[in-house]
């Protein structure tokens, strides 16, 4: 986590290294273990807006495209004025120096998070890291930081705003962040033999995107590999029924090639050091 200890206290009790959180509700961590927010929602927009694209220069057209959904009143740009106005005044009662994070930027604002962090900061930190180990063939080691970055989450991303179709495009980006932090622990586990292990992790991913192929690969391959050769063909079956029914489509090739692999046994699908399931499936 970053640090600075210059960052000046608030006589109420807001001080020091504050976490900004959206890889679930729009939440701020104070230093002393508050869960504080914004609670005007243009305010709380406007925050979450900042937090996905910190670092950045964002216009004013963006913004207010972000906070009016594209239909903003003739007032909107003096209305956004206001609001980030006000979001610096809510930093400031936190302690923190509202003018120092939200600065002025033609054509634009900034938010600088120097000194403090950000969930989504931390998650994808953890991706390289684990993407590191893996390269080093810690395989063990990157899967407990992958666990790590998906710990992070406390449900959808920034989900208390997905009402708002700006909001709803930009946490389902991210909420595909998290299915790939699965996906890629899952790869490993599978090659590590830990495949009683993921079944549950798998049949609960599932059932928030039941239409991803991908995590029927996984689960067909762990089912297999824990003597639930019946479970795995049902699985098939399930992602088959859905994409027939709901999309007119048949499943892909690789889903197609485990289904054949399962109900020959193919000795391929057995464990080894070198059966991941991206070698595995063609």
């Amino acid at each position: 986590m970053n640090g600075d200890p210059k960052i000046r206290n608030n006589p109420n009790g807001g001080s020091g290294i504050v976490k900004f959180l959206i890889l679930g509700p729009l939440e701020m961590e104070t230093s002393d273990g508050r869960q504080v927010a914004p609670r005007a929602l243009k305010l709380r927009s406007l925050l979450a807006y900042f937090c996905v694209h910190r670092g950045e220069v964002v216009s004013t057209a963006r913004l207010t495209e972000a906070l009016w959904s594209g239909a903003p009143p003739r007032t909107a740009l003096t209305a956004l004025h206001v609001y980030v106005s006000k979001l610096r005044k809510y930093l400031n009662s936190l302690g923190l120096d509202g003018s120092a994070m939200i600065t002025t930027q033609p054509p634009g604002y900034r938010f600088n998070l120097s000194g403090h962090d950000l969930d989504l900061w931390q998650f994808e930190s953890l991706l390289a890291r684990a993407e590191e180990l893996r390269s080093l063939d810690c395989d063990g080691k990157a899967s407990a930081v992958l666990n790590s970055a998906i710990s992070l989450w406390r449900g959808r991303a920034i989900a208390d705003l997905r009402a708002i179709p700006t909001f709803d495009s930009l946490g389902q980006f991210l909420d595909e962040r998290r299915t790939f932090a699965h996906m890629q622990r899952f790869e490993i586990e599978l090659e590590l033999g830990n495949h009683k292990a993921i079944i549950s992790e798998i049949y609960s991913l599932i059932a928030e995107r039941p239409t991803w192929e991908s995590l029927y690969e996984y689960l067909m391959v762990a089912l297999y590999r824990s003597g639930r050769t019946v479970e795995a063909l049902a699985a098939y079956g399930q992602i088959r029924k859905i994409l027939v029914q709901e999309l007119g489509v048949e499943p892909g090739p690789r889903v197609q090639y485990l289904h054949q692999a399962v109900l020959s046994h193919d000795p391929s699908l057995n464990l080894n050091r070198e059966s991941g399931l991206l070698r595995l499936v063609p």
